[in-house]
């Protein structure tokens, strides 16, 4: 097989504690997961079900634990945010999947920042029009390694947190999910079939805000260890 252009090389993440690289297929996240964000976006969190958009894998930055990764300001936002989400790595195919059953196809979890172009998001949602140009750019998905699910017991009680600068932006807990880990992959599978290296961001907790260049942002996860990205 020629191809016309060299492809380009796959999109994959260190696994901790290991030299293995897990491949990432697709990456699906959840909107309005948490009832206080919702809130704080204006929306009742008793009335909606879960629902999806996602972001090429290519948006996804790799974080090295100890490192600062550096992740560029985007173009044409004026209201540049942040959102520390809990990552769920899918390591077994299904459709279909009972949350009763949806931990057997998770394959690890990892901490990661679904970035966000605020100003951007708000306008196409007030239009009626997809996300992606607030959602789905470039460098808009850093994430830290993968940690087998094994590894981490008691993930669903876990607290999840973000600082930037120092200052504590996002504190709050994986308990505090409107859909568990278990409910969203069930939902998200009615819709899709799930495949080994597809990631779920699953959502944020309230708190998310603005931040400008040469802000450092630290967040992190019980049991997964923390991520930093310096905005440039």
């Amino acid at each position: 097989m020629t191809f016309v252009f060299a492809p380009p090389a796959p999109v994959s993440l260190a696994v901790a504690g290991s030299t293995d690289r897990f491949p990432v297929r697709r990456v699906y996240c959840v909107g309005r997961n948490y009832a206080a964000h919702a809130r704080e976006m204006g929306f009742d969190p008793s009335r909606d079900p879960p629902f999806f958009f996602a972001k090429p894998a290519d948006a996804l930055v790799p974080v090295s634990p100890g490192s600062i990764a550096e992740v560029p300001y985007p173009s044409a936002t004026q209201d540049y945010q942040h959102e520390i989400e809990l990552v769920v790595a899918i390591g077994r195919r299904g459709a279909g999947i009972d949350a009763a059953r949806a931990q057997e196809h998770v394959w690890g979890y990892a901490v990661g920042l679904d970035m966000t172009r605020r100003d951007l998001q708000l306008a196409l949602r007030d239009k009626g029009r997809p996300w992606e140009l607030g959602k789905a750019f470039d460098a808009s998905g850093p994430i830290g390694p993968l940690t087998p699910a094994a590894g981490v017991p008691g993930i669903e009680r876990a607290g999840i947190w973000l600082n930037v600068n120092g200052e504590t932006r996002q504190r709050s807990a994986i308990s505090h999910l409107i859909w568990s880990v278990g409910e969203t992959i069930a939902h998200l599978s009615t819709y899709f079939m799930l495949e080994p290296g597809d990631l779920i961001f699953t959502g944020t907790p309230e708190g998310v805000g603005k931040v400008v260049r040469g802000d450092v942002l630290t967040g992190g996860i019980d049991g997964l260890g923390e991520i930093s990205v310096r905005i440039v």
